[in-house]
């Protein structure tokens, strides 16, 4: 049974469905059980779901801020 830190490195695999049957049975069973997990799968889906659109480039200025966003956020849980 994966633990969640393992989920987390699975999931791009499991959305791409290239993980073994038997691995994709084990990572159902564990987001039947773990609600932060599915919470997470879901996001990430989305996630590729939009970037897949996406042909550009994100411009420099927009990257930046994306970043500087996700740094302040982890700086407030932190606190």
């Amino acid at each position: 049974m994966p633990t969640c830190r393992d989920m987390s490195e699975l999931v791009t695999d499991y959305i791409e469905h290239a993980t073994p049957l038997r691995v994709r049975a084990a990572i159902w069973w564990h987001l039947l059980r773990c609600e932060a997990c599915r919470h997470y799968f879901d996001q990430m889906r989305q996630t590729v779901r939009v970037l897949r659109g996406y042909t550009g480039r994100l411009p420099a200025a927009n990257e930046e801020a994306v970043l500087a966003a996700v740094r302040d956020e982890r700086n407030n849980r932190t606190r």
